[in-house]
């Protein structure tokens, strides 16, 4: 019975190290302060404007134009990608569109959202959408998973008309993420994450480094890699302890009382 008191300790120890592996499953985007966020975009992806998760961008363009944006995203993250055009007084139909792209600049589909979208003439802004698949510790090279490092942002119109070249309009985007725990867990990780400038600085001497070699400077919040704690090891370790207590349930039913009073210690 002792055995059984501290195996339910145990137990219940582990339930209590489940309830911050259950918090990450809530978005990990910080609250937006966007007193000092981004007001222009890049114009292609070496000059991308680098963006925090959880914070909004905004920039003024000319119908045409492409603009990029760059933000980090970890492993176990499912990045979602919302941005919104405000167009002139007067237009005619004209179609946007959102692309996202990994840190080797491969385009990354999207689950679900408008990732497409035709505004009326008489509509003043068009809204789109793109959530990403759970960004992964580690892939094959011939797949095209999401992994760990910078991704880029491209809006642009598509087929313009004539008339709406060059016309002034307005850009918000703002990018966010839902933590999905062990569920997305798998065995490997990347010895670098993908972002500008890592492979120059792993093979450039110190003085190289302090020339600034690498050229993304927005990481997470708490670090690359920094989701390796999940609750795959909290469950992993109550099914352990489950398995322990059956074992010792079923060796209390089945070992008996001991040697019945009536029979000597010699037979």
């Amino acid at each position: 019975m002792r055995a059984v008191r501290a195996l339910s300790a145990a137990v219940l120890l582990l339930g209590l190290a489940a309830t911050p592996a259950a918090a990450d499953s809530s978005p990990s985007a910080s609250p937006s302060g966007d007193g000092d966020a981004p007001t222009t975009a890049g114009t292609s992806f070496r000059t991308a404007t680098e963006i925090e998760q959880g914070r909004r961008a905004t920039a003024n363009a000319a119908a045409g134009d492409y603009l990029y944006w760059s933000f980090p995203a970890d492993t176990g993250q499912r990045p979602t990608v919302r941005a919104t055009v405000r167009l002139p007084e007067m237009h005619a139909a004209q179609t946007w569109q959102v692309d996202v792209y990994d840190g080797l600049r491969r385009r990354q589909a999207c689950q679900w959202g408008a990732q497409t979208r035709t505004a009326a003439a008489d509509a003043s802004s068009v809204e789109l959408a793109c959530v990403l698949r759970t960004v992964r510790a580690w892939s094959e090279p011939w797949a095209n998973d999401p992994l760990p490092g910078t991704y880029y942002v491209r809006l642009t119109a598509l087929d313009l008309p004539t008339s709406d070249l060059g016309a002034r309009v307005g850009a918000e985007i703002e990018v966010d993420s839902k933590d999905m725990g062990g569920a997305a867990a798998v065995d490997g990780s990347l010895s670098e994450p993908l972002v500008p400038g890592v492979a120059m600085a792993s093979g450039a001497d110190e003085d190289e480094k302090d020339r600034g070699a690498v050229l993304s400077a927005i990481e997470p919040e708490d670090g690359w890699s920094s989701g390796w704690w999940s609750d795959r090891w909290v469950w992993t370790g109550i099914g352990g302890v489950l398995a322990a207590l059956a074992g010792v349930g079923g060796y209390a039913l089945t070992r008996g009382s001991g040697r019945p009073s009536r029979v000597p210690p010699g037979a």
